[in-house]
């Protein structure tokens, strides 16, 4: 079973042309009505849908009748030229179609007729233009895309008054799709890193980007190998060559300068105090800067940073404190402002190396991570988390490519460590991290004063743009380029709302520990009054391809706070799987103030399409296991 693309989810959504939404005509634009009621002066109320207008006739016409109108003035009043003869008992509808082709000398190509057909169903206008255009999209489908989808995508385009150009007609068809996301990542990795033409420069930025989107743990796994190595450089049980091993690889990376020793490698931080302390180097720095007669006031400032931070255990708060206290019991001089700046800065970096795995998806209050303050206890500049990111993959790199086998222990500890601490916490954090460097809306991201300029300036769509406006690249990098581009696009524009109904559409290619996924995620919701999400209501489905589940699709509704999960898929031992779970599921619900109804498990049908749920396109349900809570 494959499912390639989906229908937007239906959530009580009025259509466009609803009474809410007043139908918006053009001079030129084609549709079938219904003469509902005749007036004085050849004026008329025409129904088209569900909405109902007075427009002008050019000739008289009875009440009750079906024709295909077309628009022939808007100011002051609309006026209509009748195109084809009334509907009658005798006339169906394709001969009314092969009328309306004559009278407008259109094409009487398969395409045309089904493209009028299905506009004539939907109640809605098209110009003779955008007939033709519609015409040769249908003639040159790209594969796999069927014409009920590009009918679809058709219709969203004129009735969201989108450009009918081919560029937002390819943006929607690709965004649609479910699938083939980590393939098109994959085919343009390849041929970028096959590239000989680029600019160094450029090619090494979208490089770095797409590694960061393909393995979205790997810094995660550099924060643990910077542990791992600092702990083997602390540790007087290690040898000199091991910590000669670890000092060499934080040196490559550029985690501590060149000239850094075993003796010295810890305090060679010279970075400036910071007026507002925030990462554990601050801290130090703050102390050393501090004036005798200042001390006072610098030790209120550390027992306020040190009780905030929730990367620290109790026992090791208290250790600090009693620091803290000691130092106070001592005339404060120069010399003992700086014995005591070592003694922190070593007490921060023996904590925070132990205390690595326990946070490793998590920031503190300031939006750090434990990777963000043991650099900054390391280098001479404390960077932004984006350059710390840039080391910790750096760091993994390095120690992949090192000869050492104490290095290569380390390596793979990390990666074991990493794996072992997958939960829904690890799974979010990849979403984020992934749609992060995709950069999909940054558009929209630029318009916000607070936005980080730099940030957004890494992503990978951003660095398209640059990379599409390069005139010395090869034809295969380009159309990959522009595939990928034009998937981004298509998320954007199936995106949208409608009134308060808003739906959101996003794509994530996965890889996880070797094996690759695509995750599509659909959300329907509603806002409020004061523009905010309304959290009690909302339909999201999951369409995920993986390696040994195949497809699968997760269907979840939300009805005033109580969830409802459904689970599609082919293989029916998932029951067994899901049962150990539920509970899991319920628990986590309801610390979020959600109770959860029940989950269901279903197989796709091979057979009709489904009409009680739009999850997958010509599927139904067949038969399922349902588990009720």
């Amino acid at each position: 079973m494959t499912a390639t693309s989906f229908n937007p989810i239906q959530m009580q959504q009025n259509p466009i042309t609803a009474n809410n939404q007043p139908l918006a005509l053009k001079q030129g634009q084609v549709f079938h009505g219904t003469i509902k009621k005749l007036y004085p002066d050849q004026m008329a109320e025409i129904q088209v849908g569900n909405q109902k207008f007075i427009a002008k006739l050019e000739v008289p016409l009875k009440t009750g009748d079906a024709h295909f109108f077309q628009v022939t003035g808007t100011d002051p009043q609309t006026e209509l030229k009748v195109v084809t003869g009334p509907m009658t008992q005798g006339t169906s509808p394709s001969q009314q179609i092969n009328q309306l082709l004559e009278t407008m000398n259109l094409p009487k190509t398969a395409e045309m007729q089904q493209i009028l057909g299905h506009f004539m169903k939907e109640q809605l206008p098209i110009s003779k233009e955008q007939l033709l255009q519609a015409e040769m999209w249908l003639k040159a489908l790209p594969e796999g895309v069927s014409k009920v989808d590009a009918l679809q995508t058709i219709q969203k385009m004129i009735e969201l008054k989108m450009p009918m150009t081919n560029d937002v007609f390819q943006a929607l068809i690709s965004g649609q799709k479910t699938s083939g996301m980590a393939t098109i990542m994959e085919n343009f990795a390849s041929l970028l890193a096959r590239d000989t033409v680029l600019p160094e420069h450029l090619k090494q930025n979208l490089m770095q980007q797409v590694q960061a989107i393909a393995k979205p743990f790997e810094v995660e796994t550099g924060s643990v190998v910077l542990a791992r190595i600092l702990e083997s450089l602390t540790n007087n049980a290690a040898t000199t060559s091991e910590k000669m091993q670890a000092l060499t690889t934080l040196k490559e990376s550029g985690i501590v300068p060149n000239q850094a020793t075993l003796q010295n490698w810890s305090s060679m931080n010279d970075a400036k105090a910071s007026q507002q302390i925030q990462v554990a180097g601050q801290v130090v720095q703050t102390i050393i800067a501090t004036k005798p007669e200042n001390a006072g006031q610098l030790i209120e400032q550390l027992k306020s940073w040190t009780a905030n931070q929730n990367f620290l255990t109790n026992d090791q708060k208290q250790q600090i404190n009693q620091l803290m206290d000691r130092f106070n019991q001592l005339p404060v001089t120069k010399q003992t402002l700086e014995i005591f700046a070592k003694q922190i800065q070593d007490h921060l970096l023996k904590a925070f190396t132990q205390n690595t795995s326990d946070h490793l998806f998590t920031q503190d209050a300031k939006g750090l991570s434990v990777k963000d303050h043991l650099l900054s206890l390391l280098k001479q500049e404390v960077a932004s988390p984006l350059q710390n990111e840039a080391l910790m993959r750096n760091l993994v790199k390095n120690s992949i490519d090192s000869p050492q086998p104490f290095i290569q222990q380390i390596v793979s500890q990390a990666d074991a460590l990493v794996q072992n601490s997958m939960d829904s916490k690890a799974m979010q954090h990849a979403m984020k991290t992934v749609l992060k460097n995709l950069g999909i809306s940054y558009e929209a991201t630029l318009g916000n004063k607070s936005a980080d300029l730099q940030m957004i300036a890494h992503q990978l769509k951003p660095q398209l743009h640059t990379l599409l406006q390069e005139t010395n690249m090869t034809p295969q990098l380009k159309e990959a380029a522009e595939m990928l581009m034009t998937r981004m696009n298509g998320m954007q524009l199936s995106s949208g709302e409608n009134g308060h109904q808003h739906q959101l559409i996003m794509q994530v290619p996965l890889e996880f520990f070797g094996k690759k996924m695509d995750a599509t995620l659909q959300w329907n919701g509603r806002m409020k009054d004061d523009g905010k999400i309304d959290a009690n209501y909302a339909r999201v489905l999951f369409y995920l391809q993986m390696a040994s589940m195949q497809e699968t699709v997760i269907d979840m509704q939300v009805q005033n706070r109580v969830v409802t999960v459904t689970v599609f898929n082919e293989n029916s031992e998932i029951q067994s799987l899901a049962e150990p779970l539920k509970s899991a599921l319920k628990i986590g619900l309801a610390e979020k103030n959600y109770q959860l109804s029940g989950v269901f498990m279903k197989q796709f049908d091979k057979g009709q399409t489904a009409k009680t749920s739009p999850v997958v396109e010509q599927r139904e349900e067949q038969s399922g296991v349902d588990i009720r809570v």
